[in-house]
Formats: structure tokens, C-alpha cells, sequence
């Protein structure tokens, strides 16, 4: 059924501020090192016309993913184009993480001879480390990490000790560049995954959490001390449970609860991930936790992002009340994302999950990641935009820090969400997206608007269109245009398209 949707220049109610750094990435430690990540997909695959066909077996089975993993060379942070893509994003985070961080050993003395320690998996050099340094600062990003806490460091028995960690903080403190957050380690819930020591236990990690915060609030106190990092919620087409849906079950996850349950250091920002389900490359291994291409419009799919932040607000307000929520991790699909991932396609949950987040609380969403893996907002090695990155490029610079109540409920084909404008005119700046593959949405406008209307000629296309004319990049790595069409009466909003309108 066609929607109807009135837009207003003024009287929407204010719901709350979010930070405008909602919109903030990874790079992963993987990328910083040199290292495995996931392989990637075909053209064939991402345009749909190939269906990917993953491993079989067990995801407790390591040997299984190996098919899946590719190595790729230490990410080039001095690139040019890179640095020039980052920093029009505009305000953001940096976190350095990833599975990969938790078994990577500092060697900014270059003793190792780049041979991984026994109990480590990778090592960080004092040059990989300095460009990360360097990069945050010339786009004028924060930085956040999390700690290595492996059977490198101590035994599952022995507390966690800061002798690697004191070593990444004098760094940075000492180049200029602070790391001012840190999660103690990644995804603590995946005790079989995570790389912890061998026999590690969520009483362990309550331990050892405590021993980081104390020595973090003694040694750095203005480093802001996030957590628990969970991934509470990967959920499939067959996950019935917001925070139980089909991953949980197969990797035995640890509950939240357990990892805080009897904490004694005081968090400041309450983290987690969260992730629409796995990608093909794991559907195989759970086929539960996956959703098809076909499905990634739909309600259901849309709705688990804020469906997550709701989920997570009771754990927050136990845990760490009054303080904002921050998804260290997100992206359309764990595993390195859909094949769909790099399309257009993509585009219809990353805006919904910036405008359904903000409606729940303030805090920062790190998508993963910059550029690497199908996920990423730049393709990895040659930079090139994404449709992805484009859309949160325009949220930035459109949507304003105060959400507002934009009085319709969310709906197929009217999913509507209201800031205040970011250049800090009166009006009212609008995202209307309308997930309907059928039906088209008509705008009743209060006077003169300015409109940017995101469409592509398919949906699993690669390139993305403003108000007609595709989005990429000049031969010097400018970034298009991407002008306004000026509009009274009504807009038509087509069928599988996104659309910004800034009112006066």
C-alpha cells in the first residue's frame, strides 16, 4: 500500500542530543598488522548472479574458516586518497580491535624480528603503531582500542597484567596522540573464539577487568573505560530472541550478566556488538543466524538494529546507568558481511540503523570497518567508495545532534526519522526510507526543501545515485558534488530508496 507522510518545518518534539561522532568505524588490528581477514567475494557473488557457497563442518572447528580468510599487507594509513575519504566523513572514532588484537604482541623495540611470541599471534611494530598515530591525527579522529589478553601474556589462573598495555599507552601519550578509550578486551562473551588464555572463564574476565580499570584509572584517568564489548546480538531470519538469536547458541556465548556480575571498577560507557545475523560465508556453518538477500528490505530486518539498542538499554541502565551506548561493532552481517555488503543494497540498514539508534540513546556506532572486508565503506587496498560510505557522508552532513519525534511510525515504506539541521539553520532535516520494492511514497512538503534522493538501477549495484547522477570520485579522489534538488508541494520517494529533505 502506497504511504502518505506529512513533513513539518517546526513543532516536532525533541527527543534527546546524540554525539557527532555517532557515525565512527574500525580498522582492524589485522589491518594495522598484516594479517588474515575475511577472503573476498566475487563480482559475480556480490551482484547475485553466483550463489556463494561456504565451508561445512563445525564453527568450533578453526580449520573450517581457513577457506574463508585471505592474508592481506599492513593497511597503508599515509595513503592520500585514504586519509582524503576519512576525513570527509567528518568527526569520528577510530577503534582499533578485532578478534586479531586481543593475540598481538607490542614490539616497539623491534626485538622479535616480526616472529610472533609463543601465546601471541601477530605482532604490532613501533612503525605500524606511529601510523595509526599519525592517521588519527591528521583527520582528527579519537582513538580507541582494545587490550591484548592472550595465553601470551598470563596463564587463565593468573591475573591479566599491564606489562604489554603500559607500552601502547606511553606511545601515543607521548607522541601526542591519547588513547582516549579503551574496551578491555574484544568480545569477551566468545571465550572459544576470543583468544583469551586457555581455560578462561567469565569470572576470569570480570577479574582481569577489574585489574585494566584500576590500572587505567590510576595511569591515564582521562581514558574513558568501555565495556563489557559484547556481541549480544547476531540475529538470523531464525532468531526469535533479540539477544539470543541463532550465533549465540552454536558458540555457547556467555551472557552479559556473567561478565559484570561482581565487578568492583566502575565502567563508563556501556558497549556491545550487534550484527543482522552471518554472512554466506558462515550461513553453512549456521544457517539459523542468516538472512537472504531478498529479505534484507524487510521489516524484520530493518527492525533489529533498534530492536538491539532497546534490548541493551535494561543492561546498560544495571551496569553502567546514565552513561551512553556505544556499538563497538556493527555492520550489515558478522563474517566479513554479505555478499550485498559493497552494494546499494546496503544502504536501506545503515541509514535505518543510524536514524532507529539515535531515537534510543546517545552514543556512537562503529561500523566495521573503514576498508577491508565486503563491509567495509572503502573497498580495501584501492580506497574506492562504497554506496554505504556516500549515505553516511550525506547524514553527516545534514542531520543535525538533536533527534527529534518525527510523529509517524515506523512503517514499509515510511521509515522516518528527524534532527535538528546540521548547518544549524531553523528547519528541520528529514530521512524518509522507503523499503517497500513496490509501492512509491509521496511527501507533503511545508514549503521549500532542499532534496537528495539515494537510488541505484538495482539493488545489488555497486554505484549509487543523488538525485540522478552517480557517486564516485574524480580522477584527483574529490568527492561529487552531490547537490540538492529544490522541491515544493509533494516528492515522490520510489520504491527502494532513500531520501534526505532539509526544510526550512
Amino acid at each position: 500500500m502506497a504511504e502518505f507522510v506529512t513533513l513539518k518545518a517546526s513543532g516536532l518534539t525533541p527527543l534527546r542530543q546524540v554525539d557527532e561522532r555517532l557515525v565512527s568505524y574500525n580498522v582492524e588490528m589485522t589491518e594495522v598488522t598484516g594479517g588474515t581477514f575475511w577472503k573476498a567475494y566475487t563480482p559475480e557473488e556480490i551482484a547475485g548472479t553466483k550463489a556463494f557457497e561456504g565451508p561445512t563442518g563445525s564453527l568450533a572447528n578453526h580449520t573450517a574458516l581457513t577457506s574463508l580468510m585471505q592474508f592481506y599487507p599492513p593497511i597503508n594509513l599515509k595513503d592520500e586518497k585514504l586519509r582524503k575519504l576519512a576525513k570527509a566523513i567528518g568527526p569520528a572514532w577510530v577503534r582499533v580491535s578485532g578478534t586479531w588484537a586481543t593475540k598481538t604482541y607490542y614490539d616497539f623495540e623491534g626485538a622479535t624480528g616480526g616472529k610472533a611470541p609463543e601465546g601471541y599471534q601477530s605482532v604490532l611494530t613501533r612503525e605500524q603503531w606511529l601510523g595509526v598515530l599519525d592517521f588519527c591525527r591528521e583527520i582528527g579522529a579519537k582513538l580507541m582500542i582494545s587490550l591484548a589478553n592472550c595465553q601470551g601474556l598470563h596463564a587463565a589462573h593468573e591475573p591479566w597484567n599491564p606489562s604489554q598495555a603500559e607500552q601502547i599507552f606511553a606511545l601515543s601519550k607521548e607522541y601526542g596522540v591519547p588513547i582516549q578509550a579503551a574496551e578491555f578486551m574484544n568480545e569477551p562473551n566468545m571465550l572459544v573464539l576470543s583468544g583469551a588464555p586457555d581455560g578462561y572463564t567469565a569470572k576470569d574476565f570480570v577479574r582481569d577487568q577489574d585489574v585494566f580499570h584500576r590500572w587505567l584509572r590510576e595511569h591515564y584517568p582521562e581514558c574513558l573505560a568501555v565495556g563489557p564489548c559484547s556481541t549480544v546480538g547476531i540475529v538470523g531470519e531464525g532468531g526469535e530472541d533479540a539477544l539470543g538469536g541463532g550465533m549465540a547458541d552454536v558458540i555457547q556465548s556467555t551472557p552479559t550478566e556473567a561478565l559484570m556480575d561482581g565487578a568492583t571498577e566502575p565502567l563508563q560507557v556501556y558497549s556491545y556488538h550487534y550484527y543482522n545475523g552471518v554472512s554466506e560465508r558462515l550461513a553453512s556453518l549456521m544457517p539459523t543466524a542468516h538472512w537472504p538477500a531478498e529479505k534484507a528490505h524487510t521489516e524484520a530486518y530493518l527492525a533489529v538494529a533498534g530492536n538491539m539498542a532497546h534490548a541493551n538499554v535494561p543492561l546498560r541502565d544495571a551496569y553502567v546507568p546514565g552513561s551512553p551506548m556505544w556499538v563497538t561493532e556493527s555492520g550489515d552481517a558478522g563474517g566479513g558481511g554479505d555478499t550485498w555488503a559493497s552494494t546499494y543494497l546496503d544502504v536501506l540498514r545503515t541509514l535505518n540503523e543510524l536514524g532507529s539508534f539515535a531515537t534510543v540513546t546517545d552514543g556512537i556506532i562503529f561500523h566495521n570497518t573503514l576498508a577491508s572486508s565486503d563491509y567495509g565503506f572503502l573497498k580495501p587496498e584501492e580506497f574506492d567508495p562504497r554506496p554505504n560510505y556516500f549515505a553516511v557522508v550525506l547524514w553527516n552532513r545534514l542531520m543535525g545532534t538533536t533527534v527529534l519525534d518525527s510523529g509517524e511510525p515506523i512503517r514499509e515504506g515510511a521509515h522516518v526519522y528527524a534532527h535538528s539541521r546540521r548547518d544549524g539553520k531553523p528547519g528541520v532535516a528529514y530521512l524518509v526510507i522507503n523499503n517497500s520494492l513496490t509501492e512509491t511514497t509521496t511527501l507533503n512538503l511545508p514549503g521549500t526543501a532542499q532534496v537528495y534522493q539515494l537510488t541505484a538501477s538495482d539493488l545489488r549495484s555497486t554505484v549509487m545515485q543523488c538525485n540522478g547522477k552517480d557517486l564516485v570520485l574524480d580522477e584527483a579522489h574529490n568527492l561529487p558534488a552531490m547537490e540538492p534538488v529544490l522541491a515544493t508541494g509533494t516528492v515522490e520517494v520510489p520504491a527502494g530508496s532513500c531520501t534526505f529533505v532539509v526544510v526550512d
